[in-house]
């Protein structure tokens, strides 16, 4: 599946497959009208009944894994991007400060205009703080990792601690939520979003330490030479598979076990691992060329992620939401899985149509212009 270009194959497979996961968690919150309870196990004290099951089992495979996928690549992106100003010698970050700038704009709108629990505003914050830390060098970025990361999982540790004892169970009232979802105008859910503002990021703002951590993971597993498609390559990837099957894997089990004690842990603690887990499973994959099709329709769609994320989102907004089709509350879980896969399947569909014609997706193609009409001014 190899093309030639100066991209990266599998990280755009990669970015693809990120962006269709995290779809696969959002989409429970459009099902449910905005009920988090859908996404925790908070409210069941036993086993649940196969429709909830089969819910969680989805969201086992895909609820932080992609998301944190998502973030690795990212950083991926990053250190691509901090290597070509090396090479081209640009002032760094200099004129990635305005895609960034970008991101967060586009990230706010779509936080307004569509979904509540918008990642890029959270990742554009992110993308400054460690564009800096890139630039000040090997040293900075690995006291980074260690301070973060120990912040990160002293953090989710006194959590996990106090949900031990009772002291953080926290009632979430999602009821009128809901209602709105299911009766509200568009314009009554974006006053909302913007009376509830800084509620609604504050798990954004939350996550900032661990996505500077998977973001400087997403630096160095380029400086490793992790994506090269060469034999050492190949034997990193395959490390990563193993850590994400052998410690991921076990440790993400945990997320059946009721009661909401483990769903903290197991979304912002131990789902990156087995998201690096879904890079070894993918550097496997693409080696079938019997699918090579399949794959470069993922690899299309990561070359238009941006995109992609704010269509899937806006999709699924006017199948569950009151003012769309109003299916929300109304379907069981294979129901809305079958939605789920007929929107990957349309992007997966649709991106290499818009790429073959364009270049590249609308809102890439949005901020290219913008940024270099600024960089130039």
């Amino acid at each position: 599946m190899q093309r030639k270009s100066e991209r990266i194959p599998l990280i755009d497979v990669l970015r693809g497959f990120a962006i269709l996961g995290t779809l696969g968690t959002n989409i429970w919150i459009f099902a449910y009208l905005g009920d988090l309870t859908y996404l925790t196990t908070s409210s069941f004290s036993g086993w649940w009944s196969w429709d909830d099951l089969i819910r969680m089992f989805v969201l086992f495979l895909v609820n932080g894994k992609l998301l944190g996928l998502l973030t690795i690549i990212f950083g991926v992106g990053l250190e691509i991007k901090y290597q070509e100003a090396l090479r081209k010698r640009r002032v760094w970050p200099g004129v990635y400060l305005w895609t960034v700038l970008f991101l967060f704009v586009e990230g706010l709108i779509h936080f307004i205009w569509v979904m509540e629990y918008d990642i890029l505003m959270s990742y554009a914050v992110t993308a400054v703080v460690v564009a800096f830390i890139v630039k000040a060098g090997d040293r900075a970025i690995n006291r980074a990792l260690v301070i973060v990361g120990s912040w990160h999982i002293l953090m989710i540790m006194l959590i996990f601690v106090s949900s031990w004892y009772g002291a953080s169970q926290v009632d979430l009232n999602m009821e009128s939520v809901s209602g709105l979802y299911a009766n509200g105008t568009w314009i009554e859910q974006i006053q909302n979003r913007l009376d509830h503002f800084i509620y609604y990021r504050m798990e954004a703002i939350f996550i900032i330490p661990m996505n500077i951590f998977l973001f400087l993971v997403g630096v160095k597993l380029m400086r490793h030479h992790v994506f090269a498609s060469n034999k050492s390559g190949f034997e990193k990837r395959q490390k990563l598979l193993y850590l994400g099957l052998f410690l991921g894997l076990p440790l993400n089990l945990l997320t059946f076990i009721p009661g909401g004690l483990f769903d903290i842990p197991v979304r912002y603690l131990f789902a990156p691992l087995l998201s690096l887990g879904y890079i070894g499973i993918w550097s496997w994959l693409i080696r079938f060329q019997k699918w090579s099709c399949l794959w470069r329709r993922f690899e299309d769609l990561g070359k238009m992620s941006l995109s992609s994320y704010v269509l899937q989102n806006v999709c699924a907004s006017m199948i569950f939401y009151g003012w769309g089709i109003g299916l929300g509350g109304k379907l069981n879980s294979l129901q809305v899985i079958t939605i789920l896969v007929m929107l990957a399947s349309l992007q997966l569909w649709l991106a290499p149509i818009i790429l073959e014609r364009f270049k590249m997706g609308p809102l890439e193609w949005i901020r290219k212009r913008a940024v270099r009409a600024i960089s130039q001014k």
